[in-house]
């Protein structure tokens, strides 16, 4: 994802990818933490918009 610099001066950053997701499980609506290529932080969005799936993590049963 390519942030802007307005949008990413005014957006809140973050050290780690854990501090983060530790604001996003928080928030009222749904947010991922990425790492912003401008200032190497951590920043968070709503968009999920061509987010890409772990493989192994979706539409597979557990075996048991």
């Amino acid at each position: 994802m390519k942030t802007r610099p307005g949008i990413c001066n005014r957006k809140r950053r973050f050290a780690s990818r854990e501090e983060a997701e530790a604001v996003a499980v928080q928030a009222d609506v749904t947010l991922r933490a990425y790492k912003c290529a401008l200032c190497r932080q951590f920043h968070l969005t709503s968009r999920t918009k061509g987010l890409r799936v772990p493989r192994g993590s979706a539409g597979e049963a557990a075996i048991p």
